[in-house]
């Protein structure tokens, strides 16, 4: 290869050295718009929960280290693995990365290779003045580069860069959809393990209701009660049918649910068959988090690289306003014969650099860059709404749990009241000391208890998972 070639394969790459100019502004990431710390202020001292014990869980547990329940796990498995919006989710983070390649490539010159040949047969005058038929072939192979952009004022380094933000922000809207999967899955098989709970209990005060109503029945046919408490104990017994059949349709929404969360038709043994007696999850997170833990969480992240997408595509506009230099090149042989096609003597180059500066646009480019700094200044907004609702998220969470052992504590109390004073207006009533609405509105209150305490212990079993939602969860 001659000098020269090596001087035209050279030129590149002393055009790529001097492409360092940008234009975007330096990023500078907004101050948090929220306290240093999330807490429930007042209700729980540094460092404790709501039962005053410590906790030392990180916030980044992954997930199958904080559900702890095996069927649960089993679950939240297979919902990760056949879930159809989390295989949305990643075939978008699969549309954003072949974006950010294509934009990219334009970074790099595309290089082609051809080759042609010419047959041309015409007439010429012979030697004794008559008209001669002669035949040209030339053949020719070159490769080369065609309006290579060159990217002195850095629009197309710009450009990519904000392709490869917007490829990082959905692969962090992949995370923040399997994080809310996650919540949702588990507190779709926490609401099913609650409405079996209720079902269970319905079942169980339809029995009691049940032998009521036949005591009073026996008792008006003796003339010892009345057809008024007959019909009283018969709406009693009545309720509980009706919430038998209320709960068991509830039961079966619920597995349908899981079924569509899972992606998949889940088997009995993954399902529960009432509330567990032990928690379903880890119990234990921090009572105050800092605030730029927050930063973890998914879609927060996600609105960052969008600002960041946002910051450089300002880069892009502004260099818009500067001219865009272009080249072509070309370095091949050509000859007169196929055989002599790579011989001596026979290669070429060409060189056809070219400038483009818009002086009349009529606005168009100042507009872009407008428009590109309003766009910047809206994820701004977008960016620090994020991180409040996030805070808030947080902290309505942990207010929720500060209050929540004193009110389950309670409602354990209650049932428990409950259930003795029914004992004893039973035992009362049967021995004739106290009337029958004593003993029914005994029954009603136990039943209420009950389902005051499910409702509570859900709440709370839900009230973890929200705090996990709500921190980011782990993805691991």
């Amino acid at each position: 290869m001659t000098m020269r070639n090596t001087k035209l394969l050279a030129t590149p790459a002393l055009i790529l050295a001097l492409t360092a100019c940008n234009m975007a502004p330096k990023y500078v990431r907004p101050e948090l718009p929220v306290p240093e710390t999330t807490a429930a202020a007042g209700l729980a001292g540094p460092g404790e929960g709501a039962a005053g014990t410590v906790m030392t869980v990180s916030a980044e547990t992954a997930w199958h280290d904080f559900f702890v329940d095996p069927r649960l796990t089993r679950v939240l498995q297979m919902a990760l693995d056949n879930n159809r919006d989390l295989r949305i989710a990643l075939a978008n983070v699969e549309q954003a990365r072949a974006q950010y390649r294509v934009q990219r490539a334009d970074l790099l010159p595309t290089v082609g290779v051809t080759g042609s040949a010419a047959y041309q047969d015409q007439p010429f005058a012979g030697s004794t003045g008559g008209a001669v038929s002669g035949r040209t072939d030339t053949y020719s192979a070159s490769a080369g580069v065609s309006a290579w952009e060159i990217d002195l004022f850095g629009r197309i380094r710009n450009l990519s860069s904000a392709a490869q933000q917007e490829f990082f922000a959905s692969v962090e809207n992949r995370n923040a959809a399997q994080t809310a999967l996650i919540a949702e899955v588990a507190t779709a098989w926490l609401t099913m393990a609650a409405d079996q709970e209720r079902l269970r209990i319905a079942h169980d005060l339809e029995q009691a209701f049940g032998q009521t109503l036949e005591l009073t029945r026996a008792r008006f046919a003796k003339g010892i009660a009345s057809e008024l408490e007959v019909r009283q104990a018969q709406t009693s017994y009545d309720q509980a049918r009706a919430d038998i059949a209320a709960s068991t349709t509830r039961v079966a929404q619920d597995r349908n649910a899981l079924d569509l969360l899972a992606g998949t038709a889940l088997t009995a043994s993954d399902l529960p068959s009432g509330f567990p007696e032990t928690d379903v999850t880890l119990d234990e997170l921090p009572a105050e988090l800092p605030s730029e833990l927050l930063l973890n969480r998914p879609d927060i992240v996600a609105a960052e690289h969008r600002l960041r997408a946002a910051n450089a595509n300002i880069g892009a506009a502004r260099a818009a306003f500067f001219p865009r230099i272009s080249l072509t090149a070309a370095l091949g042989s050509m000859s007169l014969g196929l055989s002599n096609l790579f011989g001596s003597g026979s290669d070429y180059w060409t060189v056809t650099p070219s400038a483009d500066l818009t002086i009349f646009d009529f606005g168009r480019n100042t507009g872009n860059l407008r428009y590109s700094r309003a766009t910047y200044d809206a994820m701004v907004a977008t960016y620090e709404k994020s991180v409040q609702s996030g805070f808030r998220e947080v902290a309505d969470a942990l207010a929720r749990r500060a209050t929540m052992a004193d009110e389950l504590e309670a409602q354990v109390s209650l049932r428990d009241a409950a259930r003795s004073a029914y004992r004893l207006s039973d035992a009362r009533f049967r021995a004739g000391v106290d009337g029958f609405l004593v003993t029914l509105d005994s029954q009603r209150t136990v039943y209420s208890a009950e389902q005051s305490l499910i409702a509570a212990r859900l709440n709370r079993a839900t009230n973890m998972v929200e705090i996990y939602r709500a921190i980011g969860g782990g993805l691991n």
